[in-house]
């Protein structure tokens, strides 16, 4: 893979707008291993976190036969009578995309197209699972957008955002109102809320669908392609021609006019049906021809969320830098909130696995951005909050740990 600098970039400016609202004394959930460090997440006066109140809902609020009735009343409005397409469905050909797109096509008589965005380095078992879940019955356009512009937007995002990821974000959210906006297709249905059951804002607690305006506070970090695009250009990572030829279109939500006049809407499929990952793995095994890893995840216990790209680790990581939780809170909480563990169990191993380095893949990671050691040390030094780390005798130490 070809070097992407002859020379390093200058130093740019740390922009994610989360970092500055966090929360200077830290708590954890009484009833996950979750803390108040994670964005948008709320407390009731009894210290459980939002995302375990909303699992506590899920079990005893919820009219699930009433959102099953919604559920098949939007599908008959939206149905074609033809066979042609009628909902788009985001998918990588994993676990949850695999159940909401079957879940659509076989038990709703829809017929989706799924859309792909595609991951920046494919692993094998990614891509695997890609091509088991379209030679299992679906129709799927896939997308890899410019290498080069990639490439370089990831790398502005790693030094602005503290996450090589972002371009993936911009592309999982956009890329699918696009399709819709082409083919004509007013509904897209993705997987889970995940402010909801991860943690975060509650404010669609009570709707299926969110307000695209939205997305740039709640999934960008409060900016996006437009705001990194110009801080590459001042940093001589693009050149005048890429920034004036439209390069960072593909990457961008179209415009809410256009949204309007054509009716779209995406929807959750766990707004309708109550969301249990472990559940959606055995469902995708069994009708997708979906496989594990053939070893856990760095940084986790699990095998079955987040293998299609080999720089999945490293975005898990630098949220472990930032916010004192890594994969396995994020894996262990969920698993919590849907009695499959004790708080106890989930404490043992995020004490275990939590911020292990993904060192799998570390070369590659650097390669795909033009970074050196150095210089990957330097970044991700920076973004460790302050409130969270310390350094004694040239080792980080995280102050605050699940008890």
């Amino acid at each position: 893979m070809k070097n992407l600098f002859e020379k390093q970039p200058s130093k740019m400016p740390l922009i994610d707008g989360q970092l500055p609202d966090l929360p200077q004394k830290v708590i954890f959930c009484k009833r996950c291993v979750t803390s108040n460090q994670r964005p948008r997440i709320g407390f009731d006066d009894q210290g459980v976190c939002s995302a375990c109140g909303y699992a506590a809902k899920k079990e005893t609020s919820f009219d699930w036969d009433e959102r099953a009735r919604m559920l098949k009343d939007l599908l008959d409005r939206h149905r074609s009578k033809d066979g042609s397409y009628d909902v788009i469905v985001p998918s990588s050909g994993g676990k949850d995309s695999g159940y909401v797109a079957h879940q659509l096509k076989e038990e709703f008589g829809m017929h989706p197209l799924t859309v792909t965005w595609a991951p920046f380095l494919y692993t094998d078992i990614g891509r695997k699972n890609y091509d088991n879940f379209v030679q299992s019955g679906f129709d799927n356009i896939f997308f890899y957008p410019n290498g080069i512009i990639h490439r370089k937007l990831s790398r502005v995002a790693f030094e602005c955002n503290g996450d090589a990821w972002d371009p993936f974000a911009w592309g999982q959210k956009g890329f699918a109102f696009q399709m819709a906006l082409k083919f004509k297709i007013p509904l897209i249905f993705y997987g889970e809320n995940g402010e909801l059951e991860y943690g975060g804002t509650l404010k669609y607690e009570n709707k299926p669908y969110e307000d695209v305006n939205d997305f740039k506070d709640i999934y960008f970090r409060g900016n996006g392609v437009e705001e990194l695009a110009v801080i590459g250009h001042d940093h001589n990572v693009f050149s005048d021609d890429e920034i004036k030829n439209n390069a960072f279109d593909i990457y961008k939500i179209p415009d809410m006019d256009l949204i309007d006049k054509s009716g779209i809407q995406m929807h959750w499929f766990s707004f309708y049906k109550k969301w249990i990952p472990q559940e959606n793995y055995y469902y995708a095994v069994e009708n997708t021809d979906f496989e594990t890893n053939p070893e856990r995840s760095e940084g986790t216990y699990t095998k079955y969320s987040s293998i299609d790209d080999k720089t999945d680790g490293f975005h898990f990581w630098l949220g472990y830098l930032k916010f004192g939780m890594g994969r396995t809170t994020r894996d262990a909480s969920m698993e919590v909130r849907s009695n499959h563990i004790s708080r106890e169990e989930a404490i043992a191993l995020v004490n275990r696995y939590d911020g292990e380095f993904p060192k799998k893949y570390f070369q590659q990671f650097l390669q795909y951005l033009g970074l050196n050691e150095e210089r990957f040390r330097e970044i991700t030094d920076s973004i460790r909050t302050p409130h969270l780390w310390e350094k004694k005798d040239g080792k980080w130490i995280l102050k605050h740990k699940v008890k």
